[in-house]
């Protein structure tokens, strides 16, 4: 999300950044969440003449390039070559996929064969097999969702963050099948093969977004789901305007070093244009707390989330406006803990959707003016207008 190209050896002359200076806690709204990762740190089918289409392009070339895919293949296979430091920093993307996965509680069916798209080093496949999915139920399921499903595709273009933990025991605990892809824009798979396609922090890399989940869409079978989890919104915004104050303080102007991101009102809007029904679209606020902003930069770096946006600003940010970043970030930010140690909270937005490939079973809205209840009726008068 940040250009970080020369970043580190600008961070060397300021902070040590070791295992101490990771996450020291995650929150999720007002709760407050402890990573063991770290040193203390989630059809009726339409009538043709009714039917509305829209000129979608065929995957695999963008017509409008917003991120370059090359850098974020760098990045990527840059980030995975240290397996212990990218295993380290993979608190948030387990975090997301575990509540990513409990969704699937809430369907009912198996799923004989899942796509699991931008799947990075596999989180959703590790996060299926955890022995007690649901433990805060008031009646547990004891058996791993794993258990519901035959084999699962994970794809991604990064080789070695896709093969990174293929020697851990949860490859033996779930029928999982690695694919490497050419491209972060196309899905080469036949029409209507998988009962179900996820997809976990990785869709806010994807230039164009429409026809990758029309894709999805398209290889989807009738009446089956798409799952996905992509970060938008505000994430950060805590270090965008740190960084923004800091570079028109000391240049008397701002660059761009953040990677525009999907608001969560446009989500369901391209959900319904890619062909999918039923949908669903909510917003969770994950918390995590850092001991100052270079450690922030730093984990950002290592899970392979620099900017790559094409109109990034060349070169690494300047060691005079990260100190100022650091600075403002703990003025307006910092929170003193109970050990009292300072700490700065970093905001990570994600986007969760949920939407069903249409079939002959797809529940349909009545027809306007075959209600047969009144809403005043309903509502007490509340309902009545003028």
């Amino acid at each position: 999300m940040l250009n970080f190209e020369a970043v580190r050896s600008a961070t060397n002359d300021v902070a040590t950044v070791d295992a101490s200076t990771t996450p020291k806690s995650m929150r999720s709204q007002s709760a407050r969440l402890f990573s063991n990762t770290l040193s203390a740190q989630r059809t009726i089918l339409a009538k043709p003449t009714l039917a509305r289409t829209y000129a979608i392009q065929a995957g695999g070339a963008p017509i409008a390039e917003v991120f370059d895919a090359n850098a974020k293949w760098l990045h990527k296979e840059r980030a995975a070559s240290n397996i212990q430091k990218s295993r380290q920093v993979d608190y948030l993307r387990d975090e997301v996929a575990i509540r990513l996965c409990d969704r699937l509680l809430d369907i009912k069916r198996d799923f004989p064969r899942v796509l699991d798209f931008g799947a990075n080093a596999c989180n959703i496949a590790r996060t299926l097999t955890r022995p007690d999915p649901d433990d805060h139920s008031a009646k547990p399921v004891t058996e791993p969702i794993s258990s519901k499903i035959g084999n699962i595709v994970c794809a991604d273009t990064s080789e070695a963050l896709l093969y990174r933990d293929q020697d851990l025991p949860f490859n033996k605990d779930i029928d999982i099948t690695r694919h490497l892809l050419t491209s972060p824009e196309y899905l080469p798979y036949e029409s209507n093969v998988f009962d179900l396609v996820l997809s976990s922090l990785s869709m806010h890399w994807v230039n164009d977004l429409p026809s990758v989940l029309a894709q999805i869409n398209n290889c989807l079978k009738p009446d089956a789901a798409f799952v996905g989890a992509m970060t938008g919104g505000d994430s950060l915004y805590e270090l965008r305007g740190s960084l923004q104050l800091a570079e028109q303080e000391r240049l008397g102007g701002i660059g761009t070093h953040m990677s525009p991101l999907a608001d969560v009102r446009d989500v369901g809007n391209l959900l319904s244009r890619a062909g999918f029904k039923l949908l669903t679209v909510d917003v969770d606020d994950i918390i995590v707390d850092y001991p100052n902003v270079f450690a922030l930069m730093s984990d950002l770096q290592a899970m392979g989330e620099a900017n790559a946006a094409l109109r990034r600003e060349p070169g690494a940010i300047s060691k005079d406006v990260l100190l100022a970043t650091e600075s403002i970030y703990r003025e307006l930010y910092g929170e003193q803990q109970e050990d009292g140690t300072m700490t700065i909270p970093a905001t990570y937005r994600t986007i969760y959707m949920i939407g069903w490939k249409e079939s002959a079973d797809t529940p349909q809205p009545m027809e306007r003016g075959t209600g047969q209840a009144n809403l005043t009726d309903i509502l007490g008068g509340g309902g009545r207008i003028g």
